[in-house]
């Protein structure tokens, strides 16, 4: 990329929001410019949106901090949607057809379309990932061309509540940021840490955060199930707050002490924690609330996982996340699902250039926001910015325009773990409305010219056309026996 051109992604966290600017290079790699974060833990939990006023203005102060830094006007940014509100589930759209028919890529798409216009209740549908082809009794990846009588669509939905989907798109619109692409933050994420082996072979990514935990199970590079679980790294510091301590100290003592597993042979009955200078806690009482929290956050991750999996995870089970820096966490997740396979993805696997030290601390809690720079492919750069005597950053350009580069697309056309956002959805609405008026207008002019034909044809057949017509030729031959 240029000088002036880069790509600006955004994470809403629980507990911070994450504003990042890079540049994608000749050679694949990403050169990272800019990283900002601010706090969010009052108004975003568990990755719902509860106050717009609030979210909208710290988008602001990331967009201004990014500015500054970077001397230059943001147009667009990419956006990373999670949260506990997200799900899947899983939906059959099922077609007869003639005998022998030869199926073909419009009745594939049609298939799409009739899933991705299913209704539920209070829920708005993200992503649909297809799971496989039903052709007959034979199950396919890719049905067309081949000859059947029966046709099924298997999908996998992607759903969250529409009013946190709402809230989100508002806040981007009371801060007057133009969202380039709405992307699902956990197949971002699985983009940038699993491998393609792990994903053929089988997988389940555990994203530990700090109020939810996120699990993603991939099958034959196909994903197969998505879910949030409302627990998380704070959860274990709040349950360490009962110890007659406040969470900031709470939270201290888990960084600083905290094991996802310690052998009994290993706990010193007569140590005790620190708190403070005055204040001390038995560490055997410590290590029971942390591994008793821990326990059930590993056995809610193993209850989402489908049972037609359990023992097809040949890729293993690979964490991140800010929660994953536990030590022990490996051992931990090991003793409770028997799965031996577990690695810890404390980094992306693209080639990452950054001087910061949030990116070069390699551990975990950056990969999401390194997942959604990397799905970036338009630029986000504007004109520059210059400074005034007194520090205020001052644009030298036209204000964030008002819609997107991206042209409004069609379902069909809409990428794995794209989500449109609402001002795409209103263009595609349109779009398909101004489609749906022509084809009826064009229904209409030939019914009408159908309607004339058949009302001519009656005309020609009727008794007196056909009496006429007989005295017409009556009086011509008439008139030709005088001549």
């Amino acid at each position: 990329m240029a000088a002036k051109e880069f790509i600006v992604a955004i994470e809403l966290g629980s507990s911070k929001m994450t504003g990042i600017a890079g540049q994608k290079n000749l050679d694949g790699s990403i050169t990272v410019l800019s990283v900002v974060k601010e706090d969010s833990s009052s108004f975003i939990r568990k990755g719902y949106v509860y106050n717009i006023d609030k979210t909208a203005q710290c988008l602001t102060n990331i967009i201004k901090k990014l500015e500054n830094q970077l001397k230059t006007e943001i147009l667009q940014v990419y956006v990373g949607v999670g949260g506990q509100s997200i799900r899947s589930v899983r939906n059959i759209v099922a077609k007869d057809l003639p005998a022998d028919t030869r199926i073909t890529q419009d009745m594939v798409i049609e298939l799409m379309d009739a899933n991705r216009n299913m209704k539920y209740q209070d829920q708005e549908i993200l992503d649909a990932a297809v799971q496989e082809y039903k052709v007959d009794s034979q199950y396919q990846l890719d049905p067309v061309g081949i000859q059947a009588s029966h046709l099924e669509g298997n999908f996998l939905n992607i759903l969250e509540r529409k009013t946190f989907y709402r809230n989100l798109n508002k806040c981007f619109e009371v801060a007057g940021i133009n969202v380039a692409e709405m992307y699902l933050a956990p197949l971002a994420l699985a983009d940038a840490v699993l491998t393609e082996a792990e994903k053929r072979s089988g997988c389940a990514l555990v994203d530990i955060g700090s109020d939810t935990t996120t699990v993603s199970v991939y099958s034959k590079n196909i994903l197969r199930h998505l879910a949030v679980i409302p627990l998380g790294g704070n959860n274990i510091t709040k349950d360490i707050a009962t110890l007659q301590m406040e969470e900031s100290d709470a939270e201290r003592m888990k960084l600083k002490y905290a094991s996802a597993y310690t052998d009994n042979n290993d706990i010193d009955s007569n140590l005790k924690y620190s708190i403070d200078l005055e204040r001390q806690v038995e560490s055997r009482k410590f290590i029971e609330i942390v591994e008793g929290r821990l326990e059930e956050i590993i056995e809610n991750v193993w209850y989402q996982i489908p049972s037609e999996y359990y023992d097809k995870l040949l890729g293993g089970i690979i964490l991140t996340g800010g929660g994953s820096n536990m030590s022990n966490i490996e051992q931990a997740f090991m003793n409770h699902t028997h799965v031996e396979k577990i690695r810890t993805a404390k980094f992306v696997t693209h080639t990452i250039n950054a001087t910061q030290e949030d990116i070069k601390a390699k551990d975990g809690k950056m990969n999401t926001v390194l997942g959604l720079l990397a799905k970036g492919d338009i630029n986000c750069a504007g004109s520059a910015v210059s400074d005034d005597l007194f520090g205020n950053a001052k644009k030298e350009s036209t204000p964030h325009p008002t819609t997107d580069q991206r042209q409004a697309r069609q379902i069909s056309e809409i990428p794995a773990g794209v989500i449109r956002t609402e001002a795409e959805k209103q263009k595609a609405e349109e779009e398909r409305r101004r489609q749906q008026e022509e084809e009826d207008r064009q229904k209409r002019e030939q019914e009408e010219a159908e309607r004339q034909r058949i009302a001519a044809e009656k005309r020609e057949n009727s008794f007196w056309n056909k009496a006429m017509k007989g005295i017409k030729k009556f009086g011509k031959s008439i008139v030709e026996e005088e001549d």
